[in-house]
């Protein structure tokens, strides 16, 4: 799982207003399309979730998930929120991570995601599910923050 697929994106708020939405992890169902429920597991010292159970229907794509998060971000927002999976049913791998970083007209946001699935999938056919995934993902964190 070498390879990933990233897309950016630029949301007029600063970095410290589209990091709350990001993590606001139990408000993901309200905003995004596929997931279902969320948990949050894991507090760190600073209260920050750091481990974080999903529940996504996509259609055909359904799991339950758990992710371990790494925060490595300044006061401002600006730097990067990175993840790893750590159990699921059908995923086998993901790493991804949000960049954020003060632009002009607001934050620029660049997401990065890979994905591996224990069902066998052709490279290219999971490099376009992996950009449907971070592009929606984007215009929906886009929308929800500008909202």
């Amino acid at each position: 799982m070498v390879d990933s697929t990233q897309s950016s994106i630029v949301v007029s708020a600063t970095p410290i207003a589209v990091l709350e939405v990001i993590a606001a992890f139990e408000s993901y169902p309200e905003w995004t399309g596929a997931v279902r429920e969320v948990s949050i597991l894991e507090h760190d010292a600073a209260g920050r979730p750091i481990m974080v159970r999903f529940t996504l229907d996509a259609g055909a794509l359904k799991d339950t998930y758990s992710l371990a998060y790494a925060w490595n971000l300044d006061a401002s927002g600006e730097g990067t929120l990175s993840w790893n999976l750590v159990e699921a049913t059908l995923l086998k791998a993901m790493t991804g991570s949000y960049q954020l970083t003060a632009a002009p007209g607001g934050t620029k946001v660049v997401y990065s995601l890979s994905v591996d699935l224990h069902i066998p999938m052709l490279g290219m056919l999971r490099r376009r599910a992996e950009k449907v995934i971070t592009d929606t993902a984007l215009t929906e964190l886009k929308k929800r923050v500008e909202g």
